[in-house]
């Protein structure tokens, strides 16, 4: 019985992997040459990599703000690696941006590709198990959308999140790459949380974004201050 029961857990995960490799498109290449692994889930196409880039789409510099100071008064686009620590964070992780960078004018995605909006993370969400009202609540959501999107589970917290049998199970291999403070410019939780910034505001001091957390299996949904240094993910045109 016990044979039987892993001899199917086993056809499952290699189906899985199938289904995540048919579903894989090609690389998309940003403005600084890095190049992201895609992948198609439901209607959308999304990096499966968090962006890295240094510079918008026309070339202008984005500015890397290491100071606390600078990085708590700033109103501009800025962006981060954790622990200011580019050659051992970056390549992994990506880089942490603030909101006004997200929505720049001179845009941070490459062509033909955009930073999602609220809506385009909550259809994410519902195509992944969510209900409509749950996709549109805000805290914690869902049951196991979050571990769906989490991948290299050895880089999260042993906790919940890893825990599920569908981790990973989307491709999308969202990591726990942490953020930085608006109000003191310090650096939290890598390895235990991911943040994700969307383009939608509620106010005129923050906006919207979802959270992965090593010990919930869940999708939270919030808004913070738009001086937090957050992973971004970018999800075709």
């Amino acid at each position: 019985m016990r044979l039987g029961k892993w001899f199917l857990m086993m056809i499952i995960s290699i189906l899985t992997m199938i289904l995540i490799d048919c579903n894989k498109l090609h690389t998309v290449k940003d403005i600084d040459g890095n190049v992201y692994q895609t992948i198609q889930i439901g209607n959308q196409v999304w990096m499966a990599e968090n962006l890295k880039v240094t510079h918008y789409r026309n070339g202008t510099l984005i500015p890397n703000l290491t100071s606390r100071k600078d990085w708590v008064s700033t109103s501009s686009g800025a962006y981060c690696v954790y622990n200011n620590n580019d050659s051992n964070e970056v390549e992994t992780y990506g880089a942490l941006y603030n909101w006004y960078a997200v929505v720049d004018s001179n845009y941070i995605a490459p062509e033909g590709w955009h930073v999602p909006t609220d809506e385009e993370w909550k259809e994410l969400g519902i195509f992944l198990g969510m209900s409509q009202d749950e996709a549109d609540a805000g805290g914690w959501r869902g049951t196991n959308e979050g571990s769906k999107l989490a991948g290299n589970s050895d880089l999260w917290n042993s906790g919940k999140l890893e825990n599920e049998s569908t981790i990973d199970s989307s491709g999308f291999t969202a990591l726990p790459g942490g953020y930085r403070h608006s109000n003191y410019g310090d650096y939290f939780k890598m390895g235990v949380s991911g943040y994700f910034w969307t383009t939608t505001t509620t106010n005129g001091n923050e906006a919207w974004y979802h959270n992965l957390y090593y010990d919930n299996a869940g999708i939270t949904r919030s808004y913070f201050n738009k001086n937090y240094g957050f992973s971004v993910r970018c999800v075709r045109d």
